[in-house]
């Protein structure tokens, strides 16, 4: 796409000259002759360069209009690279330019070896600041976000994840918008990695960001950015996650956490693909292809008022369900080989075996933590196992009606034969929120659940 120029000066002829010299040398142009439209057309497209003269009242030749003009501009657009020029240059008056925040300065008749050089000086430079920009934080958001769903090493001999796998991979090729539902824990976040991968956009970014993370306060500065000042804490401009993504892939995590009053906001830049920094009437442009997670039924968010029904369309194009631990045994002890390996290298410790109880105790297990909770168990059996075989008290696992009892005095194991599932696990998250003294976090955790998946399925059976 050729870089846009916006061409600001009250003589046609200048207009003129410049548009023909400018326009051979490939450059996508505008052309505007007065205060007023130059700065509508600043706010309603986006503009790589301003190339505009100091002085727009013909009897004036100070440039102090072209000053305030630079400063005006530079207000709204910290990063926009501006070039001026006058035909009543003076070095006081180039010196106030750059001081108001003009990037260079061209005398008038200009060099048209000189004017091209330059400008192409400044967008080149812009280019690298915002390419320079983007990937420093990036890099600082990838850093404050690893965690193991991001690492490499999908398992998947199973059917049910093969066939998954193959669907995924054909859709990949795409550029639709897709929704991945299942538990927590399944590995829907390294699977739209693995989409990203297997685009055509995979030179490009991939920007993941977790929705309930997000305070409402802060959702339009995290997800479109802000100037420098835009509010009392901007003490710089940031990039929002849509402009890090711009080219690239967004995955949105934890997607039913998006507050109701934002979702609007969000579905804006989803249709128009267009957004502005908070503090800025600058509009960007957003080409970014959307990948977006949730461990929530949806459907009952729209119905209860939680979730837009068109946000909800504009965001699964398709939807696919990721199986959990328990739907795809096949894949547990090639699972747990993996993450042996993994974390046995990791701690530069001997890689331990499975004793046959161990195995079948695995394969037995319901796993309501799915994959992380079957990560977070072999790196604890690393440490808690004495020799180099790993038996399941090593693992500190059971049937559920031993966990159940093991914090229950009231014999609630001898009850489950006349429970039915659903009455069990609700039994299960209040007996264990018990042995832990109330403490959510560490009965969450000891569940393989994140707080919220823990706070949902109380909520689902309080609602009954």
């Amino acid at each position: 796409m050729s870089p846009t120029i916006l061409i600001a000066d009250d003589d046609p002829n200048i207009l003129a000259s410049l548009k023909y010299l400018l326009g051979d040398e490939g450059f996508d142009l505008v052309a505007v002759q007065s205060t007023d439209a130059m700065m509508s057309t600043l706010t309603s497209r986006p503009v790589d360069l301003l190339l505009t003269d100091m002085n727009f009242n013909r009897d004036t030749t100070s440039g102090a209009e072209g000053v305030q003009l630079v400063r005006e501009v530079r207000a709204m657009d910290a990063e926009l690279p501006i070039m001026v020029m006058t035909g009543w240059a003076t070095i006081d008056i180039a010196v106030q330019a750059l001081k108001a925040g003009a990037n260079d300065f061209i005398q008038k008749p200009w060099n048209d070896e000189q004017l091209i050089k330059a400008l192409k000086t400044q967008l080149r430079m812009a280019q690298f600041e915002k390419k320079a920009e983007r990937l420093s934080q990036q890099n600082r958001l990838l850093n404050d976000q690893a965690h193991p769903d991001h690492r490499e090493g999908i398992i998947a001999q199973s059917s049910s994840m093969t066939e998954l796998l193959a669907t995924l991979a054909d859709l990949a090729r795409s550029d639709m918008s897709i929704l991945l539902t299942g538990d927590n824990g399944t590995g829907k976040s390294m699977l739209a990695r693995l989409i990203h991968n297997s685009s055509p956009r995979t030179d490009q970014s991939f920007v993941g960001v977790n929705m309930g993370a997000i305070a409402e306060s802060l959702f339009e500065s995290e997800m479109f950015g802000h100037v420098k000042g835009a509010f009392t804490d901007a003490r710089e401009s940031r990039v929002g996650r849509f402009e890090m993504a711009d080219g690239g892939s967004l995955f949105l995590d934890e997607l039913a956490n998006i507050p109701l009053s934002q979702q609007a906001k969000l579905l804006r830049v989803l249709e128009a693909q267009q957004f502005e920094r908070v503090g800025s009437s600058k509009t960007m442009q957003a080409d970014v292809r959307l990948i977006s997670a949730t461990n929530a039924n949806l459907t009952e968010l729209i119905d209860q008022g939680q979730f837009r029904q068109d946000l909800f369309y504009r965001l699964n194009t398709i939807e696919l369900r990721v199986p959990s631990l328990s739907e795809r045994p096949d894949d547990i002890l090639p699972l747990v080989e993996h993450f042996l390996t993994r974390y046995s290298t990791k701690y530069h410790k001997p890689c331990p075996r499975l004793s046959d109880t161990a195995r079948k105790q695995l394969l037995e297990y319901a796993w309501p933590g799915n994959v992380r909770e079957l990560s977070h168990l072999i790196e604890r059996a690393l440490f808690t196992c004495k020799g180099q075989i790993i038996e399941p008290q090593d693992m500190m696992i059971g049937p559920i009606s031993d966990s159940i009892s093991s914090t229950d005095s009231g014999g609630l194991a001898s009850e489950l034969s006349g429970l039915t599932l659903e009455e069990i696990e609700q039994r299960v998250l209040q007996q264990r929120l018990q042995a832990y003294d109330g403490n959510v976090s560490e009965t969450a955790k000891s569940l393989g659940l994140s707080r919220s998946g823990y706070y949902r399925r109380l909520n689902k059976y309080a609602s009954r």
